[in-house]
């Protein structure tokens, strides 16, 4: 085989194509970039109610095998059954879900089979224990993990800031079994990605011995650019786009409607918010309204975005960085974030976006791009070439690249 190609086995919590999210953008615009110098085979678990076959059809385009584990539906009141279960157990509530019979046995029929070079975990309650005996006459695969987050630390987060006394004290527990599994993930990983400089120097300062790498989120920026045929900006909506049944997302919009968005309402009379994402909960669509619109999921985000006066990332938990941010960015699109939102983009203010860290700071932020079209179109111009430099998928693979190279010398 030639040296110079690798074969890389990819394991992820989801199918990663249709890409509906960032943490899927992220891991299909990775496999995507270095399925143009290299092999890629796709383990993926998806619920029983997937679609598999137009996962099937969109991996195949990028992977040269796919292979799709199915685990039952666990939202519904077994959930919390679950949930109460973990707690006597101490393996995190997310490490039990995932120890399914039948990954184990799709990974071990792979890696017995097959001599991969680099096994590329998302997520650390996915890692493996052990990667099993390698195929006749290969060597062990490396096993590298990519971060999206300090798991353990969104985790502690959520733990102060979600929900009644009763979850609190669940997540209390919770994170810090993620915490064990997390660090005992790293330390036994030969090598680690992380989204940005923070993320990997919080966890250096707890294992100063790991091998790392940043590896940025990042855009397709052929498929997200201004286009001819898009809408114009109407100059009054202000959109907010990501998955709505995650927490840092749900929080952060919550935040937005119920303190910064009554005081956009007071002084620009024209202002709309339009929400996009995945399973908007009850507290969400309760805000639905006249000038609220929540459109749910959508096939194509591109023309939303296009017809937005202004994108909103107002989180105040999270961890890696923003998606929702660089695909903005790359529309040419102006962005109001906090900074725990931009943490991690190299993007500086006022010039590439405008940061409010309080309700009517933030609030004053989007009215000032609602009502001064030449600031937007600066930002978004500014925001754009930010992207083309330095946020495009092929450049994030090649810094993976650079990790596997170093993980196989060693």
């Amino acid at each position: 085989m030639d040296r110079e190609r690798l074969k890389i086995l990819f394991l992820a919590p989801f199918a990663a194509s249709p890409a509906m999210f960032g943490a899927q953008r992220r891991v299909e615009g990775l496999m995507a970039a270095l399925a143009r110098r290299h092999e890629i085979t796709a383990v993926s678990v998806i619920p029983n109610d997937g679609d598999a076959r137009a996962a099937q059809r969109a991996m195949r385009e990028y992977s040269s095998e796919v292979v799709l584990v199915p685990r039952p539906l666990w939202d519904g009141p077994g959930k919390r059954l679950r949930q109460l279960r973990s707690l006597l157990s101490s393996r995190s509530f997310l490490r039990g879900l995932y120890d399914l019979p039948a990954l184990r046995e799709a990974l071990g029929r792979l890696l017995s089979s097959q001599g991969y070079d680099v096994v590329n975990v998302e997520f650390p309650f996915l890692a493996p224990g052990f990667l099993g005996k390698p195929a006749p006459g290969a060597r062990r695969p490396r096993l590298v993990l990519d971060e999206h987050n300090i798991e353990f630390d969104l985790a502690r987060q959520q733990a102060s800031t979600q929900g009644g006394i009763a979850r609190r004290v669940y997540n209390a527990l919770d994170w810090r079994k993620i915490r064990r599994e997390e660090i005992e993930v790293w330390t036994g990983s030969d090598g680690v990605a992380f989204c940005s400089e923070a993320d990997e120097a919080r966890a250096r300062a707890l294992v100063p011995s790991m091998r790392s790498m940043v590896v940025p989120n990042a855009v397709d920026v052929e498929y997200f650019k201004p286009r001819a045929t898009d809408p114009l900006p109407d100059g009054r909506t202000v959109i907010f786009f990501g998955a709505l049944n995650y927490f840092p997302n749900e929080d952060g919009l919550l935040y937005f409607l119920r303190e910064a968005w009554p005081l956009i309402e007071k002084s620009s009379p024209k202002a709309r918010l339009k929400i996009v994402g995945q399973e908007p909960a009850p507290a969400i669509l309760g805000h639905r309204g006249p000038r609220v619109e929540v459109a749910g999921k959508v096939d194509d985000l591109r023309p939303h975005l296009a017809s937005a006066a202004v994108s909103i990332a107002p989180l105040r938990v999270g961890g890696g960085t923003r998606v929702k941010i660089v695909e903005a960015m790359a529309m040419a699109k102006p962005a109001v974030s906090t900074s725990l939102g931009a943490e991690g983009i190299e993007a500086e203010a006022g010039r590439h976006l405008l940061l409010a860290d309080d309700p009517a700071s933030f609030a004053a932020a989007v009215t000032r791009v609602l009502g001064d079209s030449g600031l937007g179109s600066r930002l978004g111009k500014e925001g754009r070439a930010l992207v083309e430099e330095r946020y495009s998928w092929d450049s994030s693979a090649q810094s993976l690249e650079a990790l596997y190279r170093q993980v196989l010398a060693s």
